[in-house]
């Protein structure tokens, strides 16, 4: 058996923490009596003129009455404040000063060599449990002969084992707790003292604990396993390029790296439309197409010259009009095609409640057939030569289209995270009928997350034809919104609804645009691209598979 002599009991733990607690506790009376009437009182006072502004109860001059009364007590709380500041600080230094001398070597450091031993000692209990559990059954065993007892007597021994797990798991769990305790004792003290301000490292200290307190291996492998996979495929990726291509090429180099970030740009903003469908339990396959019709459509109107092409035979001639008019016309015309079509396929979607599957594979046929009858199919050329620098120029070799991207992403995150619409978003994808029930309209929110996808889809393609210099044509971007929806799942955003973050979608692009250009770098046949890409997805909506049920 363990050496058990430095575990405490929790009246030893208490009688370690006394002195602490009564030093600190003392000084803390006599904060709170210094800001009892200081700061305490500007808190309650600027809390009730909060209220009052959104109290209808009281006439215009009665409510100016009370305003003029509690700014009044406001001005004489605040000198108060600003008179007990200078004690109040001298005594939170004398209470820090006490805990960073005492608390972590008189206490804490006690309290974690006893929850050590504990954790032996529970270990040592338990495999004791174990082999006198297997010894019973043994016995048990020998003395049996009727099959139907012997097959009972293993199920009550297997249950019992499992028993025996189950309360070593509680009493391993109990042991980290008392230690956690422990250790966030000093801040709650410190939050009392300082009114929950609290220094950056002491900050960073807390979210660590946290996180090592928190941490389970099972989880961790189910949100980060796809994450490591794809890590150790990149670093043999990294190992192979110059085994297999030479020594003088090299996969991890800055040229690769900002490569991979502009071929990302425009597709980031693919991902970041579709994200906010699937943020709804929904999807979009139309995507491939409303790049291929935004492409046409700027290509067109951007082209340098006289079109070679017409649509429904008529040939369009936009020279006339300045360069930079002519790419906002562009922009214009892409985001208003494919927020239409969008809108069209959310209407139907939100109205007769029909799958997203349906309606966007209905657009993605629409489009695809008008655009290419109206083109016949061909490519419209380059665009201006002067446009792409003028857009996306490169500065110093950095290419400014990845900014681009960025501020999509920080917009859509604002639009997530920091707006009404954003919050109905995740309520309606979570439980649509909750939100409902709870005063959300589920076919605004629907038809709002279409239309901003096609506004996304728009800015993307428009991007994507001045990056690659027009060219643009209804077959261009052909299995792009597999991609998009890829990025997305890799990125863990839930295809159950409601579970999703801006940094997994930009993180699922990056991961499929250095997959590719990594592939594609080593000589890796097209073809073969899809075999990884499929298996990539396979296993990332497995995972999300186990996430939804272990939450169940």
């Amino acid at each position: 058996m363990a050496d058990n002599t430095k575990i405490l009991t929790a009246e030893q733990e208490q009688q370690l923490r006394q002195p602490i607690d009564s030093y600190v506790g003392g000084i803390q009376e006599q904060i709170n009596a210094l800001r009892k009437d200081g700061t305490d009182r500007v808190i309650d006072i600027q809390s009730a003129l909060d209220s009052l502004k959104r109290d209808r109860i009281y006439t215009a001059q009665e409510k100016a009455d009370k305003q003029a009364r509690l700014r009044k007590e406001l001005e004489q709380a605040k000198a108060v404040e600003a008179r007990n500041k200078d004690q109040i600080a001298k005594l939170i230094a004398d209470a820090e000063g006490y805990l960073k001398a005492h608390f972590d070597k008189e206490y804490y450091q006690a309290v974690a060599a006893s929850c050590a031993e504990e954790k032996v000692l529970v270990r040592e209990n338990y495999q004791a449990a174990v082999a006198e559990l297997e010894k019973t059954h043994q016995a048990t065993m020998a003395k049996l002969t009727d099959a139907q007892e012997i097959k009972d007597e293993k199920y009550v021994h297997k249950n019992r084992l499992f028993d025996a797990k189950m309360k070593l798991a509680k009493d391993l769990q109990d042991v980290k707790d008392r230690r956690h305790a422990a250790f966030d004792h000093q801040y709650h003290l410190i939050d009392l003292l300082r009114m929950s301000r609290f220094t950056f490292s002491e900050t960073l200290a807390q979210r660590w604990e946290n996180y090592k307190y928190s941490f389970n291996a099972r989880n961790f492998l189910l949100r980060n396993g796809l994450y490591l996979a794809i890590a150790v495929i990149f670093i043999a990726l990294c190992i192979a390029t110059p085994i297999v291509k030479g020594p003088k090429v090299q996969l991890l180099t800055m040229n690769n790296v900002l490569n991979i970030l502009q071929q990302a740009s425009p597709r980031m903003f693919l991902a970041l439309g579709v994200a906010g469908l699937i943020l709804l339990a929904g999807t979009d396959l139309s995507i491939g197409r409303m790049v291929g019709m935004g492409m046409t459509a700027a290509t067109i109107i951007m082209h340098k010259g006289i079109n070679t092409g017409g649509v429904f035979g008529h040939i369009f001639d936009f020279t006339g009009l300045p360069v930079l008019a002519r790419v906002i016309l562009a922009l214009l015309v892409c985001i208003v095609l494919c927020t239409i079509f969008t809108t069209i396929a959310g209407f139907f979607t939100a109205k007769f409640k029909m799958h997203p599957f349906i309606s966007t594979m209905s657009t993605m046929l629409v489009i695809f057939g008008l655009v290419t009858y109206a083109t016949k199919g061909v490519s419209f050329g380059g665009i201006e030569d002067t446009i792409p620098k003028m857009i996306i120029p490169r500065i110093n070799g950095f290419p400014t289209i990845i900014l681009w991207a960025i501020a999509a992403v920080a917009i859509v995150w604002f639009i997530w995270n920091k707006t009404t619409f954003g919050k109905n978003l995740y309520a309606v994808g979570g439980n649509p009928e909750a939100a409902s029930v709870s005063g959300i309209s589920v076919f605004k929110v629907t038809v709002g997350a279409f239309i901003m996808a096609g506004i996304l889809y728009g800015f993307g393609s428009w991007l994507e034809c001045i990056r690659m210099f027009g060219s643009g044509s209804a077959g261009y971007g052909q299995g792009w919104e597999m991609d998009a929806i890829a990025a997305c799942v890799v990125g863990g955003v839930s295809f159950t609804g409601g579970i999703g973050k801006i940094s997994g979608v930009v993180t699922g692009v990056f991961i499929f645009t250095a997959l590719t250009y990594s592939l594609t770098t080593l000589g890796i046949d097209a073809n073969l691209q899809f075999v990884f890409s499929g298996i990539i997805i396979l296993v990332a909506v497995m995972l999300d598979c186990l996430k939804y049920v272990q939450k169940k």
